[in-house]
């Protein structure tokens, strides 16, 4: 069975930027530009506080987690009265940068998202995601944090795959965390998925997206009634079931026109639809232009 989760993100063409440290002392504050693209940064000692556009500041002490989604501008300071100064240091040559002390350390990292996909997981997530170190899953973080700190600090031979692998690691024990704070009715298709029933619909469209779904077969399947499957998939996830059958099939065939040499037809017929052009027309509503237009320009591009 393909986990559902992981399915999402073969189509997203994560990429894992270097992994980095900064050490600080003193009274500070430093501004860093947006950037469009999900990024984590951890408290490994001392505390900060960090002020995103609009919003009063944020405190954040040691073992203290956040992500933001498509990082917008913000600052980290533990001086809420001085300038910020440029975020901007040497990273081509370490993957440490100090500046004036070491009272202060955070580790981060980001990753960008290719393709055609981003808005699959970034419009799951709210701007800002806070994962205190009070959190139970707080100490799991810590254990890989950890490990990636030491990989930063040792630098020894795989240490640039190492670091990405952890990344990864990272991006998915914050979702889980995420998930586990604020419950499964309040984060989206990616809540979701942990709830045993809806979770194993989304694992039934995901692993057969070419069978010819309907509500009370997928009901059937989890063992819920028709209307009540319908209405919970649709709270949990935000559309109703043949929606996301339909957008879920349109995202994977985006994804295969991209990086495929596949025919339209063969598509089509592959995602379960009788004719080229129902299969056209359903791409269409999603994406807003046909499948062959969209092919061109993809292999143009």
């Amino acid at each position: 069975m393909i986990d559902p989760l992981s399915d999402v993100f073969s189509l997203l063409d994560v990429e894992s930027a270097r992994c980095t440290r900064f050490e600080v002392g003193g009274q500070w504050a430093f501004r860093f530009p947006a950037k469009p693209a999900l990024k984590f940064v951890a408290v490994l000692r001392g505390a900060c506080s960090i002020v995103l556009p609009g919003e009063p500041p944020f405190s954040l002490v040691a073992g203290d987690t956040f992500l933001l989604a498509n990082a917008p501008a913000y600052v980290i300071a533990n001086d809420l009265d001085r300038e910020p100064e440029d975020g901007i240091f040497d990273w081509e040559h370490s993957n440490i940068a100090r500046h004036g002390g070491g009272e202060t350390a955070l580790i981060g990292g980001s990753f960008v998202i290719g393709g055609g996909n981003a808005r699959l997981l970034l419009d799951a997530l709210p701007p800002f995601i806070h994962i205190p170190a009070s959190d139970r899953a707080a100490a799991l973080l810590g254990i890989t944090l950890a490990t990636l700190d030491d990989e930063l600090e040792a630098g020894q031979m795989g240490s640039t795959l190492m670091t990405r692998r952890m990344g990864d690691i990272l991006l998915v024990q914050a979702l889980r965390a995420y998930v586990g704070r604020e419950g499964a009715a309040e984060t989206g298709w990616i809540g979701a998925l942990t709830n045993p029933q809806i979770g194993a619909a989304i694992s039934l469209i995901h692993n057969s997206p070419g069978h010819r779904w309907t509500v009370e077969a997928l009901a059937t399947r989890v063992g819920m009634s028709r209307s009540a499957f319908a209405q919970r998939f649709k709270e949990l996830v935000g559309v109703a079931p043949l929606d996301y059958v339909t957008r879920w099939r349109m995202h994977r065939a985006r994804e295969a026109l991209r990086r495929e040499d596949v025919s339209v037809a063969g598509l089509a017929a592959a995602l379960g639809y009788s004719s080229e052009s129902a299969f056209g027309n359903a791409f269409k509503r999603v994406f807003g232009r046909a499948p062959k237009r969209y092919w061109s320009d993809a292999k143009v591009g």
